[in-house]
């Protein structure tokens, strides 16, 4: 893919940095909006199978599974697919599908034809929506930015997105006291209407495509996205340190509430405060990406800021009553610093990294690879907690996630200040990290 324009150029640096570029407010308020939805969606439609339809736990679970079960089924697809269109006019287009599906569930209570069959649909509908937007919006943003705030605009929109993951579920749980757990559907509809008319707006034009891709089939398309990723050495060790750290990151979450609420004794608020930490370390971890990635390099910056925050996963199971609270606390804050500054690195090196024509396979490629992971880690983390109980099976998950840094570290990252911009450069290269360094704090 040649394209006929080049990219938007960089103003002037000022004090509002990426935020003094029109075209990344607006990208920036959509994906904002778009995400505050998605968290709502999470939570309002087990809400409305459990309250309206009085469907049992399993059938709960089934919701939740049909949200995520998109990435396995359509997840390399849609990498091909994404490459073959263009971005924006795909996003509006999920936004408008995610909001139409939503709406009809409102209307079909008010014809008192609500079913749970309609409401595993619309889990099914938004999940796929959700797999094409996030494909399709890792790859647009860089058409928006330049290399020059890539590192920072991806920073903002992380933040936004562990904000939202804060705001979402609560803002969920007012609506639906104040108006019903249908109604609040209508609000989150309305997120998504916002979402297309700010991606709408956007002046930047993409790149014309070539339309020789459009020729070669979808499965050599998607082959060539994951053999990209399985070859190069940066891409390999980075979705393998992907996969297995949510692996273990799913495992202990599984069983976390089941620890605080059985083992150390918690009632619900205490439970809902102690787990609304690790998303302010996600909010945290995302201001701070880009100081790191200025201060230390985005290779070396990556490595230290996991070696400096995933051993603290092991103050998770040491939690007890009391002050000891303070343990699971801190653990979870650090653990979600270190995550999110590694969201942030990871998918700006992605988009600087990876050729434009094979941008979307590639990331379409590491996300299947790590969402994967998601149910094995979760029932893993179950059957240890069944068989061992919740501290036992917590104390081996959160031990596979304080060394899993180590898997970055066996790649040429360990050697590199700065990640190279695209295949083959090579970045500058620097003293590896001392012996000393990966040693757990």
């Amino acid at each position: 893919m040649k394209p006929t324009q080049d990219l938007p150029s960089s103003p002037p640096r000022n004090r509002w940095g990426v935020f003094a570029r029109r075209e990344f407010r607006l990208l920036w308020v959509g994906e904002t909006v778009s995400g505050l939805g998605n968290s709502v969606t999470t939570v309002a439609l087990p809400l409305i199978a459990v309250v309206v339809l009085d469907a049992d736990a399993t059938a709960v679970g089934l919701i939740t599974a049909a949200v995520w079960l998109p990435w396995l089924l359509v997840g390399l697809p849609a990498g091909a697919w994404v490459d073959r269109r263009r971005k924006r006019s795909l996003m509006i287009a999920c936004d408008l599908v995610s909001a139409v599906a939503l709406v009809s569930i409102p209307l079909a209570a008010l014809l008192d034809a609500l079913t749970y069959g309609h409401l595993l649909a619309v889990a099914a509908v938004c999940g796929t929506s959700a797999v094409c937007f996030n494909t399709a919006y890792h790859a647009y943003i860089r058409i928006v930015l330049d290399g020059r705030d890539l590192l920072e605009g991806n920073a903002r929109l992380q933040g936004s997105e562990a904000a939202t993951q804060v705001a979402g579920p609560g803002l969920a749980g007012l609506l639906a006291q104040a108006f019903g757990a249908v109604t609040t559907l209508v609000a989150d509809a309305a997120t998504f209407l916002v979402s297309a008319l700010c991606l709408k707006r956007i002046p930047v034009p993409e790149p014309d495509r070539d339309p020789g891709e459009e020729r070669v089939p979808v499965r050599r398309q998607i082959a060539a996205g994951l053999r990209f990723v399985a070859r190069d050495r940066y891409l390999r060790p980075m979705a393998a340190w992907g996969a297995v750290t949510n692996m273990a990151l799913m495992g202990y979450q599984a069983v976390q509430v089941v620890f605080l609420v059985r083992t150390v004794g918690l009632d619900p608020a205490a439970v809902g405060l102690l787990l609304a930490c690790g998303s302010t370390g996600g909010v945290v971890g995302a201001l701070a990406a880009a100081r790191v990635g200025r201060r230390f390099g985005t290779g070396r910056g990556l490595l230290l800021a996991q070696l400096a925050t995933a051993p603290f996963a092991l103050l998770l199971p040491m939690t007890t009553a009391g002050p000891g609270l303070l343990l699971f606390a801190t653990g979870a804050l650090l653990v979600g610093v270190g995550i999110s500054v590694a969201n942030v690195v990871v998918g700006t090196f992605r988009q600087s990294y990876c050729p434009p024509h094979l941008l979307g396979r590639v990331v379409a490629t590491a996300m299947v690879i790590n969402h994967s992971a998601i149910p094995l880690g979760a029932l893993a983390g179950g059957l240890l907690g069944d068989a061992l109980g919740p501290r036992p099976a917590m104390w081996i998950m959160t031990s596979v996630v304080a060394v899993c840094w180590l898997i970055l570290a066996a790649g040429p990252i360990r050697y590199e200040r700065d990640l190279p911009d695209q295949p083959g450069s090579g970045a500058k290269r620097s003293t590896p990290l001392p012996s000393g360094s990966r040693m757990t704090a």
